[in-house]
């Protein structure tokens, strides 16, 4: 019988989320009807509310009238749709976390100074792709795709998305690091604090707990890492959209529940989930895992400033 909620600290939106959420905010209010490139983050109870407000969210720029304020998700894009953007005579706003401007900045900078590139990501997430038109690189999503790797370059340096579970990353970078001794690592790491926070509380929870639900969208990388990690310390774990996607019979014989979110999640999906087990089971305890405060702040896109 489920006794204790153990809630991590690390919950609602990390800066950058804020961030572009706020910009979408903003644009309506100031400008009316908005269109944003790709879902602003990875998240469809945000995306829902910010549709209702105004914004409309597209993956073709050209479906989005000349003379119209495009935003760029929090995601980052490549400079080729930004160039595009500027053909169609579009009115573009940056919502790129900086967190990931600065791996864009990291990739120019070593491809000027003449490295190879190598790139930890997952094919196809939004993030990679803008990240990967930034300089000629080569990406890499297992150690098995290392141990395929020909690099002939003598300067050869590692990036990563900034999503990534820190575990696997860990073991990637060290088959890199044996197959090239001479790879150098970005001077501060690329994934990023809310990633890393959320992933450790994932394994304090662990130690303590039978299982583990995580709120968040089926696109969201952070999110789903969130899950991985669990699951790479033996505690079941699931990913839920909401209240509505929770089955009660994973808490069979379940004691102490972990709860968490990933960084686009709001607060309130959170507290939904939290009200709808303390319902069904009547009596519980609940508390938080000791926070340290993020204190991280981001500056609006300089467009709006």
């Amino acid at each position: 019988m489920l006794q204790e909620i153990i809630l991590s600290p690390f919950r609602g939106f990390c800066a950058g989320v804020d961030r572009a959420i706020f910009a979408v905010e903003e644009c309506i209010e100031r400008f009316g009807t908005v269109y944003v490139n790709h879902q602003i983050v990875h998240n469809t109870h945000v995306v829902r509310d910010l549709e209702s407000k105004g914004a409309v969210f597209i993956e073709d720029i050209a479906e989005v009238p000349t003379g119209s304020y495009l935003i760029f998700s929090a995601h980052g894009v490549s400079p080729q749709l930004k160039e595009q953007s500027r053909n169609f005579k579009l009115l573009p706003i940056d919502a790129t976390c900086p967190l990931v401007t600065k791996v864009h900045i990291e990739a120019q900078d070593y491809f000027r100074k003449g490295y190879s590139l190598i790139l930890i990501g997952h094919a196809g997430h939004q993030e990679t792709l803008g990240t990967m038109g930034y300089a000629p690189m080569t990406l890499v999503q297992t150690v098995e795709d290392v141990e395929k790797l020909e690099m002939h370059n003598g300067k050869i340096v590692y990036l990563t998305q900034t999503t990534l579970s820190l575990d696997d990353t860990k073991d990637i970078v060290f088959a890199l690091k044996k197959k090239f001794s001479n790879i150098e690592s970005p001077k501060v790491e690329d994934i990023c604090y809310a990633t890393q926070n959320r992933q450790d509380s994932v394994k304090e929870l662990a130690e303590r707990c039978q299982l583990i639900l995580v709120v968040g969208s089926q696109n969201s990388s952070n999110s789903k890492r969130l899950v991985e990690t669990a699951k790479r310390f033996g505690i079941p774990s699931y990913l839920i959209e909401d209240e509505s996607e929770i089955n009660f019979d994973w808490l069979e014989n379940v004691t102490t529940l972990g709860l968490t979110s990933g960084a686009s999640v709001p607060e309130f999906l959170v507290k939904n989930v939290l009200n709808a087990i303390t319902s069904c089971f009547g009596n519980i305890s609940v508390h938080n895992l000791e926070r340290i405060d993020e204190k991280i702040e981001f500056a609006l896109p300089r467009e709006l400033n």
